[in-house]
């Protein structure tokens, strides 16, 4: 029987309920990092040496490796969940079958969860540009992927990436190796990543940003099409009406035809070409395309400090960004920071000039009500006017992010708003009446999403300051 939602505004009033509790308090720096694969999964860093993820379909936590995070371990840390894995290996784009059939995908990873309803993409090679469901893998060295048949069989010269979750946390305090840090859902392996190019201390409050292009287990495309014609470093399709320069720092992914599973980061565009690096298939006018979120780029904004970084998943590199306007003023304790990339209003989702994944919005913190803005594509802040405004928001305060609302709790007094992005307005949303601990620095809020069919019902979740207290709650 399919779900349906009977909840109505006025007639049904929003309720609190508990869930289950996380194993340990929450303390300065915890934070709750969310994947948007189908199983919604949040790893919760606790400390250096505490992580735990929670399975919203079973209500319970579990404990994992510790992250073994370098520094000291406060306000400052952050973490984010990416759209796509390369198991144990890092700094590459990919990974690269040793053989197979028309069935099965030979590894060269050694599989330690079973990941049937994940998803693998393949990037060229035979079923090139296929997005397929995993059946079922052996827990094995060179593990063994089941897929249901395929055209072709799969082969050596199959490359492919794993769409499973794989999170990225940096700690805080003095960086040193070991201070960022990636936990690999499919190979359970945490791995160093490198630090160099951050600042040579984290704290305060900080947040890392992904841009993905899985969004709640599927592909979120911002346009789609088919070209008309492409050249070595060009994709057209005659007819669009971008506007020039608005795609830029996104990706576009071959997802059928000719070239089928490439994917390149837009460094231009002009009202029907994008611009890419140099293809290794050239398109063609078979080929279809998607823009979509960049998979390859995390973000890093806090440390009291305007300036901002970037991330390069595949090159294992930091750099230091350069915005045009620079940020109004430093993010300080309480401060938010979340890539927009669903709002349903038409003016956000006209890909003639996209709205929905062009933006970081983030909440300044620090007993302040400013709000200011990132556009990834034009490389610039500005200083975002909204009503009302007179409420500040500091230490204690959380965030949940779901399709164009972000839901806050202001501080760690209860009281929950709602900004709407689409009209720039921020609304009462209810009040939190369990008491909390003292307010510390850290997300622990989170959404959960129930789907059957057409229908989706909405929760957003949050861990208490201070507490291991853990609650949900139904958006109406």
């Amino acid at each position: 029987m399919a779900t349906t939602n009977g909840n109505r505004k006025i007639l049904d009033l929003k309720r609190w309920e508990f869930c289950a509790i996380l194993p340990a308090n929450t303390q300065n720096g915890t934070f709750v990092a969310s994947s948007r694969h189908f199983r919604q999964q949040q790893l919760c860093v606790r400390g250096s040496t505490e992580a735990f993820i929670y399975n919203p379909s079973e209500d319970g936590w579990i404990p994992i490796a510790s992250p073994a995070l370098a520094g000291t371990f406060g306000a400052g840390a952050a973490g984010v969940a990416g759209a796509w894995s390369t198991g144990s290996t890092v700094g590459a784009a990919s990974l690269t079958a040793t053989g197979g059939t028309t069935t099965t995908i030979i590894t060269n990873q050694t599989l330690a969860r079973d990941l049937r309803g994940y998803k693998v993409l393949i990037l060229s090679g035979p079923n090139a540009g296929a997005v397929i469901t995993i059946s079922s893998n052996t827990i094995a060295t060179n593990a063994v992927i089941t897929v249901p048949a395929q055209a072709s069989a799969f082969t050596a010269s199959t490359v492919y990436r794993l769409l499973t979750p794989r999170w990225y946390v940096v700690g805080a305090g003095t960086l040193a190796a070991g201070s960022f840090r990636v936990y690999d859902y499919a190979t359970n392996t945490w791995t160093t990543l490198s630090q160099t190019g951050l600042p040579a201390s984290l704290g305060t409050d900080g947040k890392l940003i992904a841009t993905p292009s899985i969004v709640d287990g599927d592909f979120k495309n911002f346009a789609t099409g088919t070209a008309t014609s492409a050249t070595g470093t060009t994709l057209t399709q005659t007819g669009k009406t971008w506007t020039a320069s608005q795609w830029i720092n996104s990706q576009v992914r071959i997802t059928g035809g000719t070239g089928a599973g490439q994917i390149r980061t837009i460094t231009a565009n002009t009202a029907d070409t994008l611009t890419v690096a140099t293809w290794t298939t050239t398109p063609d006018a078979t080929s279809t395309y998607a823009i979509e979120g960049n998979d390859n780029f995390l973000y890093y904004i806090g440390n009291n400090a305007v300036t901002m970084y970037r991330y390069d998943i595949t090159a294992n590199t930091w750099s230091t960004l350069s915005p045009i306007a620079a940020r109004a003023a430093a993010p300080q304790a309480g401060m938010s920071a979340h890539w927009v990339h669903s709002v349903q209003e038409s003016d956000w989702t006209n890909e003639s000039v996209i709205l929905n994944g062009r933006y970081i919005y983030s909440f300044q913190g620090g007993a302040t009500a400013n709000l200011h803005r990132y556009d990834i594509a034009g490389n610039t802040w500005a200083t975002i006017t909204y009503a009302p405004n007179a409420d500040t928001l500091s230490t204690g305060t959380k965030y949940a992010l779901h399709n164009g609302i972000l839901y806050i709790q202001k501080d760690q007094i209860g009281r929950w708003y709602a900004y709407d992005f689409a009209r720039s307005e921020m609304f009462p949303w209810g009040m939190m009446l369990y008491p909390q601990g003292a307010a510390v620095v850290g997300d622990t809020a989170f959404d959960v999403v129930y789907k059957d069919g057409a229908t989706e019902i909405y929760y957003v979740h949050m861990v208490l300051n201070t507490l291991n207290i853990h609650l949900r709650q139904q958006v109406i």
